[in-house]
């Protein structure tokens, strides 16, 4: 709405609310429901109501001011009959035509819909209570219920009763005078009633609405704090946790040898261990510092894949002993969804520690990544891209788990943080994740993204075995 619609919204929530722009129209008619502190829903469904009551009551004036007219004596009584239908006339098409202009004065001035009242009040008393106008007249208590709650209702229904018995009184002498009165008090008395409960059902649903769109924000903070701490408990225990882990296991064992060791050399080597995990957690702790500050450096996709897992499985594998090796079937050019390429390097540290700290007797451990397009996409040749899986496999050579990610719960009570790590940062990028025992004994983590891409389909370069791949490596 325009601004001029505004300024009839603040004229209402002003009546609403007793606010001292107000004070006058507060005076008359103290409001029983108040209007929420955001209402545009429910004035302009208000406003849609009041606009169609001063529509039908345009209608039954213009049908019934000709009975006014033909009942009314020649000289003055005409001419005044004609003069309250015009202006009744006028009134009601203005309101409706150029609510926006007059609303804001009608809702600050009631008397203006009593000067309206004695309009219509002319026009039936002339016309007979069994005229079109005597319908007019139950628009009035139905407005007054609308726009100033029940006071204003219970008053100007009161005054319509009043009108109405005056005609009554005028016309008692007409056969079907009687009923025709009573029916339309009693139109007037439930439009009366129907228009304050419309109001005030639209303004407690207002409130009811606010008051729910407050709590989904807080719970959408909620959960925004949850899934951010969430983030926080993978990312301390997939870096520093373990490092520091590491870094303890390192300490043990400088601090044993420095009971037993003669050569120097080998100690020197053991604290140089030491020095150097203590460097790495410390690295470790900055990026995590940064991420809280800017909330960027775990987000930016490596600009290589290949090579950051080709480097990672050589960090692995120097400080293990435990022989990786790499299959990378995707394309030089492969992209992946944001975020991403960070998720799947992580799960693959996760899979690699879980091999060197719980595989029993490995002593190697193969890593595949291909792209493979689906079946169903290359069928669908009215697909606006083609659909891919990328798959990340790792599978080591010890006796196996049997550790199902199945149930969450009790990853979460028996201490498989790692696990769940796994699991939740699988699912953050839409991905499948499965842990299970390989076809050839071991354990195997496979994890399957997938992928649309415009144009042609992701290149699949031929197949190699793990061991030609680590060779080209």
């Amino acid at each position: 709405m325009g601004g001029v619609w505004n300024r009839a919204h603040e004229a209402w929530l002003a009546l609403a609310s007793g606010a001292p722009t107000a004070k006058r129209a507060a005076g008359y008619f103290a409001d029983d429901a108040a209007a929420p502190g955001s209402v545009r829903l429910q004035l302009n469904a208000l406003q849609a109501l009041c606009r169609q009551a001063f529509a039908v009551r345009l209608t039954l004036i213009a049908i019934g001011a000709p009975f006014a007219t033909a009942n009314a004596t020649e000289g003055l009584p005409r001419y005044g009959v004609l003069a309250a239908a015009v202006l009744g006339v006028m009134g009601s098409y203005a309101m409706l035509r150029d609510w926006d202009r007059f609303a804001p004065r009608l809702l600050a001035h009631p008397t203006l819909m009593a000067v309206d009242l004695v309009f219509g009040a002319i026009l039936l008393l002339t016309a007979s209570p069994a005229s079109p106008l005597a319908y007019a007249a139950v628009c009035t208590p139905l407005l007054s219920g609308l726009l100033y709650g029940w006071r204003g209702s219970g008053i100007f229904t009161g005054l319509q009763l009043v009108v109405l018995l005056t005609v009554f009184r005028a016309w008692e002498h007409r056969p079907g005078t009687g009923a025709s009165t009573l029916l339309i008090a009693g139109f007037c008395i439930a439009a009366g009633i129907i228009g304050v409960t419309l109001r005030n059902l639209m303004f407690h649903f207002g409130t009811a609405s606010q008051a729910l769109a407050e709590a989904n924000s807080r719970l959408a903070v909620a959960e925004a704090v949850e899934s951010e701490r969430a983030r926080l408990a993978r990312e301390m225990h997939d870096s520093v946790a373990k490092t520091l882990h590491g870094l303890a296991l390192a300490a043990e064992a400088l601090a044993v040898s420095a009971d037993h060791a003669t050569d120097p050399r080998a100690l020197k080597d053991q604290a140089a261990t030491v020095a150097g995990a203590a460097r790495r957690a410390a690295a470790e702790s900055r990026d995590l510092l940064t991420d809280l500050r800017h909330h960027t450096a775990l987000s930016t996709p490596p600009t290589d894949l290949r090579t950051e897992l080709t480097a990672r499985l050589d960090d692995f594998e120097s400080r293990t002993g435990i022989r990786a090796a790499l299959a990378y079937r995707a394309a030089p050019t492969l992209v992946l969804p944001p975020g991403a390429p960070h998720q799947l390097l992580a799960i693959l540290s996760e899979a690699l520690e879980n091999t060197h700290r719980h595989a029993m007797d490995a002593t190697g451990v193969e890593v595949t990544l291909d792209a493979d397009a689906d079946a169903d996409a290359d069928a669908d040749a009215d697909a606006e891209g083609d659909a891919s899986t990328l798959r990340l496999t790792v599978r080591d050579d010890g006796t196996g788990t049997s550790v199902s990610l199945d149930d969450v719960q009790h990853l979460a009570k028996s201490g498989h943080f790692g696990l769940l790590g796994m699991l939740e940062r699988a699912t953050s990028i839409g991905a499948g994740i499965e842990l299970r025992r390989g076809e050839h004994g071991g354990t195997e983590v496979k994890v399957d993204l997938p992928l649309t891409t415009s144009g042609t389909p992701l290149p699949v370069p031929p197949s190699h075995t793990p061991q030609e791949e680590a060779a080209h490596a």
